[in-house]
């Protein structure tokens, strides 16, 4: 590692300063639909061209695209004294709408939702709780009711989570072999995507999707094909309802919703309900153990200050969790990818 000599102290302020300014081009360039257009085109379109196709003001349009280039989210040609722009390769793949690895909806629901909870990081910190009252003027108590506050919302969230499984939900479900457990419980499991992947690499299982009665409809009217046979669903709080018995239960990106305590209550309501042998699979971002990073996961634990109750958390801190709730055989894999898995057996 260099001396500190070595480093640029202002340009590394100014390149966290103008984090936001990046976001906000990427948010821009795909609600305005840029990278949509430039992939059905075809062909490279000069920016005029795009400006008029799209409906917006040639310059503002020039100046968004150039960012684009320089963020290496478009590539730029000169010829023929015509300056003309393409997708490349990580755009065309993930964000245009129609890529089947699109992140479109999660870019969408950043933009709009948490974007705007991040305007009142400084309220978040001080007070220690999430911030849908002042940036959206409603109740903050029960985090999901804001977050699921319109049929529009609940399904923007539920495809960018979707999103996300389609290029992390393999890496977390082969971290071990999960073959043993034929029946299980994908618990909160919102639009199915992690089911359809589990069902995918483990053929000869089934899953339940267990989740709020409104998430279920939405689930099986967008989101999960009805001749999946495999993937059955349950409506219901697991909070405040029974957990049926399984062999399995998967609880993805759910316990950094939530303090300390719910997850010990939850966490104890599936001890109860799993089979003996059975076992509880939890996908999460970790932190390191000393929490110096990684960086990705710091600045979603700062999300879940915004947005939630909860954090994220360490290896250590889930283990401890999974044991006070009576689990045992606790192993801890790291994907090397966005989130990682933790096994605990009954």
């Amino acid at each position: 590692m260099g001396s500190t000599e070595d480093l640029d102290y202002p340009q590394i302020i100014f390149q966290y300063t103008n984090g936001f300014l990046v976001s906000k081009v990427l948010f821009t360039a795909c609600e305005l639909g840029v990278f949509d257009l430039l992939l059905e085109s075809g062909e490279p379109l000069s920016s005029d061209a795009i400006a008029a196709r799209l409906g917006t003001s040639p310059s503002g349009m020039e100046r968004l695209l150039d960012a684009c280039v320089g963020l290496k989210l478009l590539a730029v040609e000169v010829t023929g004294g015509g300056v003309y722009y393409r997708n490349t390769e990580i755009s065309n793949l993930y964000l245009t709408k129609s890529s089947p690895k699109s992140q479109y909806h999660i870019m969408m629901y950043y933009s709009n939702t948490v974007y705007l909870c991040w305007h009142y990081l400084t309220d978040a910190v001080r007070e220690g709780r999430n911030q849908y009252e002042r940036a959206f003027g409603i109740s903050s108590i029960d985090p999901f009711g804001a977050m699921y506050r319109s049929e529009e919302e609940m399904l923007k969230f539920m495809a960018g989570q979707n999103a996300i499984w389609s290029i992390c939900g393999r890496d977390v479900l082969a971290a071990f072999d999960l073959s043993p457990f034929r029946h299980i419980y994908d618990l909160g499991g919102g639009g199915g995507a992690l089911a359809q992947e589990c069902v995918s690499v483990y053929p000869n299982s089934t899953v339940t999707i267990y989740d709020l009665p409104k998430v279920v409809q939405v689930a099986k009217e967008w989101f999960v094909p009805s001749e999946e046979r495999r993937i059955t669903f349950h409506e219901g709080d697991f909070f405040k309802d029974s957990i049926p018995e399984a062999d399995l239960y998967i609880l993805s990106k759910i316990l950094h919703d939530w303090d300390d305590d719910r997850c010990k209550q939850l966490l104890a309501k599936v001890h109860k309900a799993c089979k003996p042998g059975g076992g509880v699979l939890l996908v999460e971002s970790l932190l390191n153990e000393d929490k110096s990073g990684p960086l990705e996961t710091q600045l979603y634990s700062m999300n879940m200050l915004v947005q939630t109750e909860g954090k994220e958390r360490t290896p250590a801190e889930y283990s401890n969790l999974l044991q006070a709730a009576g689990f045992t055989e606790i192993q801890v894999k790291r994907t090397g990818k966005l989130y990682d898995a933790i096994l605990g057996r009954k």
